[in-house]
C-alpha cells in the first residue's frame, strides 16, 4: 500500500497510510505535474523510498524496513541542473549549488529521500525531493512533503522497503 499526500488549501496537505492519517505541509506553491527547479511545487506521482537519513546527535534512529544512514557535516545533495552530480548526495565541500543535510534547524533532522527524477536525473527537472520534519506552522516547503516529527517516525515504523510515496494533483 502506498503512502498518499493529498493538497488541500496551499501549502496544507494531507498524508494517509494504512487508515492513519496526520497534517503535512507541500509545496508553497502547491502540487504539480510539471516540476521545474525552482518552482517551489511538489511533483505530483508516485515515487520509491530510497533511504532515510537521521541526525544521530538529535534523535533515536529510526525504526524502519528502509535502509537508514546517520548525517555526517560532509554530506549533501546537489540541486545545480549545470552539475553532473544534479540530484545526487555528494560529499561536502562540493563546488556546485547544493544543500547541506546538517542543518541549523531541525527539518532535517529526519529526511527520507524520494526517487523523484532520480533514474537518471533530467537537468531541470526538480531536485532534493524528500519527506522531512515540517516547520511548526506547517508553512510550504521548496517541493517535499514535510510532517512532525512524530508522525514520520510513527510512519517509517509502518512502512515496508516496497511502499511508495504518492503525490496526488489537487
Amino acid at each position: 500500500m502506498n503512502i498518499r499526500v493529498k493538497q488541500n488549501k496551499i501549502p496544507f496537505g494531507t498524508i494517509s497510510f494504512e487508515g492513519q492519517s496526520w497534517p503535512c505541509a507541500v509545496g508553497k506553491t502547491g502540487v504539480t505535474g510539471d516540476k521545474k527547479e525552482g518552482d517551489h511545487a511538489s511533483p505530483a506521482g508516485v515515487f520509491p523510498i530510497r533511504a532515510v537519513y537521521f541526525r544521530a546527535d538529535r534523535i533515536d534512529r529510526p525504526r524502519t524496513s528502509v535502509p537508514v544512514f546517520e548525517i555526517s557535516e560532509k554530506d549533501g545533495w546537489c540541486d545545480d541542473p549545470s552539475s553532473a552530480a544534479y540530484n545526487r548526495k555528494i560529499t561536502l565541500p562540493f563546488e556546485d549549488r547544493h544543500e547541506c543535510l546538517m542543518r541549523e534547524d531541525h527539518l532535517y533532522d529526519l529526511v527520507v529521500v524520494l526517487g523523484h527524477n532520480d533514474n537518471p536525473p533530467i537537468p531541470g527537472k526538480g531536485s532534493c525531493i524528500f519527506m522531512h520534519v515540517a516547520k511548526e506552522d506547517y508553512s510550504g516547503t521548496e517541493g517535499c512533503v514535510a510532517l512532525r516529527l512524530d508522525h514520520l517516525q510513527s510512519l517509517l515504523g509502518q512502512i515496508s522497503a516496497e511502499t511508495c510515496l504518492e503525490i496526488m494533483l489537487p
